[in-house]
């Protein structure tokens, strides 16, 4: 267990623990933080935006959330605190939208008219503008209903709404659990469909990693470490989120761990460069994006928003490298 003078970081997840947290519970567990000379503290969360507003307010000094929520929170409080990207883990924003087939809904021109429900801090939701540009069509076209995060599910599988947005790899299972299948529905992964931003990163308090750089590195070798157990063994990895919370559905967390590795995490670029990095043009572009559809009044720098200072050597981030050589 930690030692007296292990640094001491407090980590603020997206979420509840559930299949993707895998590899951040392998980390506490199996010693690999130890190992670094860390002692951490994982508490689950409920959003991307929590996990941002705690690291910021000084109550975590590291989190997991969503880099757009991040840019946006910077926009919103130029004079500080600090805080950084620090490690991708979601190259894609998961975001999609599900829409029922059965509403005429094939491509992204059919949701024009129709109601979609999300609740308001949704990605999917608050990106809205960047996907509908993307695919040429009017914003305002659709008709939002601002919904508890809960509900969203059963009201597109009782048909009071046309579409949602959602994560792809919670609303998909959730909606299976209520009946629908992959069959009955469209979708549309923000991804696929020209929108080219990031997801979930590791983000770290600026003041923190100033004084502690070497904490945040170990914190993100560690993690790397557990990042590509968990790629290779899914179903191993699954065991830990289990070990924190032992009424979760161990098929289903072990797919949807599966469903966020292949939809978000092993993508072309990362195949190319390793996980956790950002591409500086197509970083610079998001964040412009993410200021156009969010109507953010200043514009963080990207290195306001990521900082690559700390990630592990982009050798040992080669995760996928070895296979289908």
């Amino acid at each position: 267990m930690g030692h007296a003078d292990d640094t001491q970081i407090r980590f603020q997840l997206d979420w509840r623990f559930e299949g993707p947290s895998a590899p951040f519970l392998m980390a506490a567990e199996k010693g690999y933080f130890a190992d670094e000379g860390l002692d951490v503290q994982i508490d689950s969360g409920s959003g991307s935006a929590g996990a941002i507003n705690r690291v910021a307010s000084g109550a975590y000094e590291m989190g997991f959330g969503d880099l757009n929520a991040l840019v946006e929170f910077l926009a919103e409080n130029p004079d500080g605190p600090g805080i950084q990207g620090v490690y991708i883990v979601y190259d894609g924003t998961p975001a999609a939208v599900f829409a029922r087939k059965d509403r005429g809904i094939e491509s992204p021109a059919d949701l024009a008219g129709k109601t979609i429900a999300a609740p308001t801090f949704d990605t999917g939701y608050r990106a809205w503008g960047v996907f509908a540009a993307a695919n040429d069509l009017d914003a305002d076209a659709v008709e939002w209903q601002n919904v508890d995060p809960t509900l969203r599910e059963t009201l597109l599988t009782r048909g009071d709404v046309d579409a949602i947005t959602g994560f792809y790899f919670t609303s998909l299972l959730n909606l299976e659990e209520r009946g629908m299948s992959e069959e009955d529905l469209t979708i549309m992964p923000f991804p696929d469909y020209g929108v080219p931003l990031y997801g979930n990163a590791i983000i770290a308090s600026e003041s923190f990693a100033e004084a502690n750089p070497d904490a945040v590195k170990g914190f993100l070798r560690a993690f790397n470490r557990a990042l590509g157990e968990t790629i290779a063994d899914p179903e191993a990895a699954v065991e830990y989120v289990k070990n924190r919370d032992g009424l979760i559905d161990v098929e289903m967390e072990t797919r949807r761990l599966k469903l966020a590795i292949d939809g978000v995490v092993d993508t072309p670029e990362v195949r190319e460069n390793g996980v956790g990095g950002v591409d500086d043009q197509r970083l610079a572009q998001s964040i412009q994006l993410v200021a156009d559809a969010y109507e953010l009044e200043s514009i963080p720098t990207p290195d306001q928003v990521f900082n690559s200072s700390y990630l592990p050597t982009q050798e040992e981030r080669m995760l996928f490298s070895a296979e289908g050589e």
